[in-house]
């Protein structure tokens, strides 16, 4: 089975193309699929010979989406809807991957997959645009909702924790948001599976949460990424107030996974271990 698959340096990507090469993916970055041109992106789809398409590409800066939401919502759910129409046109599955953002944060219960959406900030509102866009197409296709993705590239939250826990001896860490860090690699695993599994069972189609677990707040998650990589920076819990953003995060991002692991048989990855994986990849 080959693949078509948007987003080329993004830490999903990278993780696609280390397990796939070039005999099964059809990769389409930047330099080739601008989306800012959703035309040009539908062609791809149209010419592929692809068998699934994987769009895990996305406008993911969220402070600056506040001031640029034009561009976001371009980005993020009008290039993703020509996608998505262009998919429905050759018959081809598509698995688009969206975020925990499309909530509201309120409670403290796991989110389900038809839980009523309410995003906080712009960027939020772009990516649950496109999950609508995906949906009017009316191709065979998976909403693969995600949260907190951490990997051995890019910019992501464990880097930064390392850069700054070898530089200091003490971190203030927000304490109040709590969800599920997410592996790029089991992230990519998944996609995998479910694209061949959408293409032998178009019904298996809707909207999916895939993150890792046991839920944690941005403060454990870095105690245990100085525990697991050797640091002794100390971290001292804040609440949200205490380090303002531009865009407002959602305080719970705990997703429900459960139905995900029911249809697909997918079980919800545990992070800590993903982490290892990425600290060895680091270090070498």
């Amino acid at each position: 089975m080959r693949y078509l698959v948007f987003g080329k340096n993004g830490q999903v990507a990278q993780e696609l193309q280390r397990r796939c090469g070039a005999a099964v993916l059809e990769v389409r970055g930047s330099d080739q699929a601008n989306f800012e041109n959703p035309e040009a992106c539908a062609a791809f789809v149209a010419q592929t010979e692809a068998d699934a398409v994987i769009n895990a590409a996305a406008y993911t800066t969220v402070d600056k989406a506040e001031s640029d939401e034009a561009r976001a919502t371009l980005i993020n759910a009008t290039t993703p809807g020509a996608i998505a129409v262009a998919a429905a046109a050759r018959g081809l599955p598509l698995v688009h991957i969206s975020t925990d953002y499309v909530f509201d944060g309120a409670g403290t219960i796991p989110f389900a997959s038809d839980h009523p959406t309410g995003p906080l900030g712009a960027y939020g509102r772009s990516k649950l645009a496109g999950e609508a866009a995906v949906r009017a197409a009316g191709c065979t296709h998976v909403i693969l909702r995600t949260s907190w993705v951490v990997s051995a590239h890019g910019n992501n939250f464990v880097k930064t924790m390392l850069r700054l826990g070898a530089e200091r001896a003490r971190l203030t860490i927000v304490a109040d948001q709590i969800g599920g860090p997410t592996c790029a690699a089991d992230i990519a695993d998944a996609c995998l599976s479910i694209a061949a599994q959408l293409q032998a069972d178009p019904s298996k189609t809707g909207s999916y949460h895939f993150s890792g677990g046991p839920d944690v707040s941005w403060a454990n998650f870095a105690r245990e990424i100085f525990a697991q990589s050797g640091l002794s920076c100390e971290v001292a819990d804040i609440s949200s107030d205490a380090y303002p953003t531009p865009a407002k995060r959602p305080p719970n991002s705990r997703m429900d996974n459960d139905r995900t692991e029911a249809v697909f048989g997918i079980a919800r990855p545990d992070w800590r271990v993903g982490l290892r994986n990425i600290l060895t990849d680091l270090s070498a």
